[in-house]
């Protein structure tokens, strides 16, 4: 069973930092930079994916935590939704849509299993700090 020291410790976390380092890279360039609209959005659902998982785990409780890990989990498919219309816009080429694709699938199979997990727990007692 995980323990965690931080919101830093958790895999879901770390992999949703990648993703908007992703995110933020490739909404820079090109077409993507210029729509303002699509590029400011899809980074406000990427951060908001970390920031939950961060407000959760800072809330002190499994049930709150499970609450902004279900939120996070909903940020990553508005992120996964964004990135089929970027893709129709031709701002994403088909490889580079299905790699972010896939790092936000694995976003969301690690916020699953976070929440499985906190369900699993009564209280964060001395596995969380």
């Amino acid at each position: 069973m995980p323990t965690f020291q931080s919101f830093e410790d958790i895999d879901a976390w770390q992999k949703a930092r990648e993703l908007a380092q992703r995110i933020y890279a490739v909404s820079s360039k090109g077409g993507f930079a210029k729509d303002f609209a699509l590029r400011d959005q899809v980074r406000r659902a990427v951060v908001s994916i970390m920031a939950n998982i961060a407000e959760g785990f800072g809330r002190g409780g499994n049930r709150e935590f499970v609450q902004f890990a279900s939120m996070a989990k909903g940020s990553a498919s508005e992120v996964r939704s964004h990135l089929y219309v970027a893709l129709d816009q031709g701002y994403l080429e088909r490889d580079g849509f299905d790699e972010l694709s896939a790092l936000v699938c694995d976003v969301v199979n690690l916020l699953g299993g976070l929440i499985r997990y906190l369900k699993g727990t009564s209280s964060r007692g001395s596995k969380f700090k």
